[in-house]
Parts: structure tokens; sequence; C-alpha cells
């Protein structure tokens, strides 16, 4: 067994990596085909034996800055995506064919910043009770996930947004989500205070807005 090893140790090392400009060719080429986001692990396993796809990524990602797309990074997954100020040039190429109902963007609210929380938590910051098929159609959507179970009695299961709205949204963490001072001067949000957060809340950091999650 250990001279197969070797043997196949010494077989691979007969072929030395491809130039890191060629590396890059190929993280491109993988990164534009896949609909999407790829992860290390993935562009290592395609490329050939020896590749340094972080460091080509790397060197991709500087060759894009300024340009009509980028090399973004999507949670632990990498992507190519369009520049966020050429947007509206995609905006007559968007087919809106459903929209969500307002409970479940309220609940999908309430999961991105509240995460990770479950069904009863949900229900305890709407103040209504959550239908399984509004959470049924966010996990379709594949924007939220099912997380850890707490630990307490039933052991409920949690909630967590996914890699897929991080894309959609153009963010590379949850964390990267407006806070409520920004959601208000953007006219988005009323003047009211948000479901689960009162008014000294608003004025904490972003980052007291999110559970750890471990």
């Amino acid at each position: 067994m250990a001279e197969e090893q070797a043997e196949v140790a010494q077989e691979e090392s007969l072929f030395e990596a491809p130039p890191l400009a060629e590396q890059e060719r190929m993280v491109e080429a993988v990164l534009f085909a896949s609909a999407d986001p790829v992860s290390l692990t993935d562009l290592a396993a395609r490329m050939p034996h020896g590749c340094e796809p972080k460091a080509a990524l790397e060197q991709l990602q500087k060759r894009y800055e300024g340009r009509g797309v980028r090399v973004v990074r999507v949670g632990d997954n990498w992507a190519i995506r369009t520049a966020p100020d050429l947007g509206f040039l995609m905006q007559k190429e968007t087919v809106e064919t459903r929209k969500l109902s307002r409970a479940a963007i309220e609940t999908l609210a309430i999961i991105s910043y509240h995460q990770p929380c479950t069904r009863a938590e949900i229900e305890e910051i709407r103040g209504v009770s959550v239908s399984r098929g509004t959470l049924d159609q966010l996990v379709e959507l594949e924007w939220i996930r099912f997380g850890r179970r707490r630990m307490s009695p039933g052991r409920p299961v949690t909630y967590v947004v996914t890699a897929q709205f991080l894309d959609h949204f153009g963010l590379e963490s949850a964390r990267d989500l407006p806070g409520v001072k920004e959601l208000r001067a953007a006219g988005l949000l009323e003047s009211r205070p948000m479901p689960g957060l009162d008014e000294r809340d608003e004025d904490d950091d972003q980052d007291d807005l999110f559970e750890d999650e471990s």
C-alpha cells in the first residue's frame, strides 16, 4: 500500500502546476460558467494537481476591479457578479415571477436580523402565528434553511438565511444587512420601532442584531 502511494506521489510530481496566469484563466472559466457560487474546494477539485485556486482568485479579483463585473465572495464561496452601480442596466432583463406575501417578507426579515431563531421566536416577534406554508415557501426559494436545534425542551429547529439569500441581495454575510437607521433613511421602514427591537436597540451596533450560532 505504501509503495502504491509513493508511486502515485512520484507520478503526480512529474507534472508541474500550470503558471498562475493559466490558473487564473481556469478559475475565471469555472466562475463564469457556474450559475451558483463556487467554493475553493470545488475549484481545487476541478483544477490540475498542484494548483492554488486561492492565489488565482486573488489575482482575478484584482484584475476585475473597476470593471463591469466583479469577483465577489458570497459566504465561503466565490462568484462573478455585475458591478452594483450597473445593476440598473439589468432591470429590463429581470422578470418577476412571484411576489412574496407580507407574512413571508416579515418572516424573512425577522430571520435575517435575529438568526438563528425558532418558529416560536418568529411568532413572538411578529405577534401572530406563522403558517407552515410561509416557512415552506422561503425554504423552497432557498432563502432560508434549517439551523441547529435549540438545547431546550422539544429541541426546536432554528432557521437561518442561506448563501442564495446573500447572493441575491449582494451581501457577503448577514452582518452586512442595513441597520435600522439606514432603512429609515432610505424610506424602507416606518418611524415606529421594528418588531422585536426597542428604541435603545436602534442605537446599538449592527452586530447586536445577531445571535451567535455556535
